[in-house]
C-alpha cells in the first residue's frame, strides 16, 4: 500500500535514549526539561524570538485567539482543514469566509477589505501547502483597519520568505506537529509570536494560568505537551533535513514524470523557501479528479482530497455563514494531494503520474 503520507519516525534507540532522564526522574509533563529543550531547539530551527509548545496544531489557533481578546468576526480562508473554521467558531467568534487566489491557494487579499465591517477583529489566513500568503499586502489592510493577525502555519514548518521565516510575520502563527506533519512530536503544536508579552499569556493560558501551586494570573485551559511527545521531537527534528530533502527529490521525480500533463501544479516563486510539504495536482474536472483516485486505489494507491469540502459549505455553518466562494469551492472538486514521503521510491511515482496520464488523456 501507498499511502497519502508516512509518519517520520527517528532511529528507536534515539527517542528511547531520550527518555531515560525521564524514566529516572519520573517527569512526565508540566513544562519538563525535554520540553524546554525542544522549545529552545525549535526557535533556533526557526529562527523566531519566542516558541509556546502546546498539544496540537488546533489547540495552539485557540489560544492565539483567546490570547489576542478576539471577538465578533474574524475573515478567514475557505480552503484550509476544517480545524481553521472549527477554532474560529470554538471560541465564540464569527468566520467571514473571503475566496482565494487561484496561483496559490491562499486568501486573496483584494477581497478582504470588502469583508471587513465594525465587528471585525482579526484575519486567520493559512500558508496553504505551506506556500506563504501575501503577507505584506494582508498586513498593510490589518495596519489601515486595526486588525489583528493569526496565520495558520500548520503546513508552513522551516518555510522562509524574504529571507526569513514566514512564522515571523503577524500578530501568531500556528504550528502543527501531528504525525503527518514532515516535523512531527505524533501530536503537538506551536505558537509563535513576536511579541513577548503574548507570548507569555499563551503560555499560561496552556498551563491552567498559574505558576508553581498558587499563583493564579490567567483564565487558562491544559494545552500542556509531555515528556514523551517532546522526546519525539527531539529525536526527529536533528533529522528534519534529510527529510524534506527527500520530499524535495519526490516532487522533482512528479514534475518530470508530469511534465506536460494537462494539470495545473503550484508553482515555486523565487522569493521563498520552501519544504516539500505536499504534492498537490488540479484536474481540469471534478470527474477527471474521481476516477484518477479510483484508478488509483485500484493499484492500493491512496491519495487524498486535500481540501475538501471548501470550509464554507461547511453543513453544520448556519445559512448566513455560507459566502460564496468560487475559487475555493472549484478547487475542492478538484485537488488530489499525492503521496509523498521519505522512502517512497521513483518507481512508484512513475506508477502514480502514469496512472493518472493514462485517465486524463
Amino acid at each position: 500500500m501507498i499511502p497519502v503520507t508516512k509518519t517520520f519516525l527517528p532511529d528507536f534507540e534515539d527517542y528511547a535514549n531520550l527518555l531515560k532522564g525521564t524514566w529516572h526522574s519520573a517527569i512526565l509533563t508540566n513544562n519538563g526539561p525535554l520540553e524546554k529543550n525542544l522549545a529552545t531547539a525549535l526557535m533556533a530551527t526557526l529562527d523566531v524570538p519566542n516558541i509556546q509548545l502546546v498539544a496540537n496544531g488546533t489547540l495552539a489557533l485557540q489560544l492565539a485567539i483567546k490570547a489576542l481578546d478576539l471577538q465578533g468576526e474574524i475573515i478567514t480562508t475557505p480552503y484550509s482543514y476544517v480545524a481553521t473554521t472549527n477554532a474560529i467558531l470554538w471560541e465564540n467568534c464569527t468566520p467571514v469566509f473571503v475566496d482565494v487566489n487561484e496561483k496559490n491557494f491562499c486568501l486573496e487579499p483584494d477581497l478582504i477589505e470588502a469583508a471587513i465591517t465594525e465587528k471585525t477583529s482579526a484575519i486567520l489566513a493559512t500558508h496553504v501547502y505551506g506556500y506563504p500568503c501575501d503577507v505584506e499586502r494582508i498586513q498593510q489592510i490589518a495596519d489601515h483597519h486595526n486588525l489583528k493577525i493569526i496565520y495558520d502555519a500548520a503546513h508552513a514548518f522551516g518555510v522562509r520568505i524574504n529571507g526569513q521565516s514566514v512564522l515571523r510575520y503577524g500578530d501568531c502563527s500556528t504550528i502543527s506537529f501531528h504525525a503527518t506533519k514532515l516535523f512531527n512530536t505524533a501530536e503537538g503544536g506551536a505558537v509563535i509570536s513576536a511579541n513577548s508579552a503574548i507570548s507569555k499569556k499563551i503560555f499560561l493560558m496552556g498551563k491552567f494560568g498559574h505558576i508553581g501551586e498558587d499563583d493564579y494570573l490567567e483564565l487558562g485551559i491544559n494545552a500542556k505537551l509531555s515528556e514523551l511527545h517532546a522526546a519525539m521531537g527531539l529525536a526527529v527534528l536533528p533529522l528534519v533535513n534529510h527529510n524534506i530533502s527527500a520530499r524535495k527529490q519526490c516532487s522533482e521525480w512528479y514534475d518530470e514524470f508530469f511534465e506536460g500533463a494537462d494539470l495545473q501544479r503550484l508553482q515555486l516563486n523565487d522569493n521563498f523557501e520552501y519544504n516539500y510539504a505536499y504534492y498537490p495536482v488540479i484536474f481540469k474536472s471534478h470527474m477527471a479528479m474521481m476516477k484518477s483516485r479510483a484508478a488509483l486505489n485500484t493499484l492500493n494507491i491512496f491519495p487524498r482530497r486535500y481540501f475538501s469540502p471548501s470550509l464554507n459549505t461547511l453543513p453544520f455553518l448556519s445559512p448566513t455563514l455560507r459566502r460564496l466562494c468560487p475559487v475555493s469551492e472549484s478547487l475542492a472538486q478538484r485537488v488530489l494531494s499525492l503521496p509523498l514521503y521519505d522512502g517512497l521510491q521513483r518507481d512508484d511515482i512513475e506508477t502514480i503520474a502514469t496512472c493518472i496520464i493514462q485517465v486524463i488523456q
